[in-house]
């Protein structure tokens, strides 16, 4: 139980450490959850900051991810190693949402949940990646991509049997809670998609 806990707590901590609020606050002198649509993640830091920023905290946040999960399958030792990254892995989506660095106040976690995919299974990953790029390609709605990609994930662990970082336990119910969570995080963006005001990105 004592590996558990402290996946969770190192998965939380990571998590937690917000680098859009740190970067915006370096490179423009502002905390980004003061502007635009007040989250802490990169469609926001790309709205106000710009790309170079918000490509560095891409960057960061999905290293977030990966980081978590290797470090619990690296201190998991005789318990369930599955249980220990899954648990990891949810954390720091958790803590990017909820920092404690930073008022509790943060993104939406789905950069972070990227880096989460691609080390949890590197197949299921690079699917739930390319088809929430193509949505987004597509629809120019980063929360639409966001959003059916995350919901895609559990069913992909249902058909897809290998490739997994650890095995020993099932990855539904944990893809179910994570899509749940993403859901939950793009609340707000739901209600838009269903009026039809939902905000669309540039590519120029």
């Amino acid at each position: 139980m004592g590996i558990y806990i402290a996946c969770f707590a190192i998965g939380y901590l990571i998590g937690s450490i917000n680098f859009s609020v740190i970067l915006s606050r370096k490179m423009a002198g502002f905390d980004l959850r003061e502007k635009g649509s007040k989250n802490a993640g990169t469609t926001n830091m790309l709205r106000t900051v710009g790309k170079r920023a918000a490509a560095i905290v891409l960057i960061l946040d999905i290293l977030k991810g990966v980081v978590s999960v290797l470090l619990a399958k690296l201190i998991s030792g005789d318990v369930n190693e599955a249980i220990a990254c899954q648990i990891a892995a949810f954390s720091v989506v958790l803590g990017h949402t909820f920092p404690i660095f930073f008022e509790f106040r943060g993104g939406k976690g789905v950069a972070t949940s990227i880096g989460v995919l691609l080390v949890l299974n590197w197949q299921i990953g690079l699917i739930c990646l390319s088809y929430g790029i193509i949505m987004i390609i597509l629809t120019r709605m980063v929360s639409l991509g966001s959003i059916t990609a995350a919901i895609l994930f559990p069913v992909l662990t249902v058909f897809i049997r290998n490739h997994y970082i650890a095995t020993g336990f099932n990855y539904l119910i944990f893809g179910i809670i994570m899509a749940c969570f993403v859901l939950f995080n793009h609340r707000a963006n739901i209600k838009r998609l269903s009026s039809g005001t939902e905000n669309r990105i540039s590519f120029r």
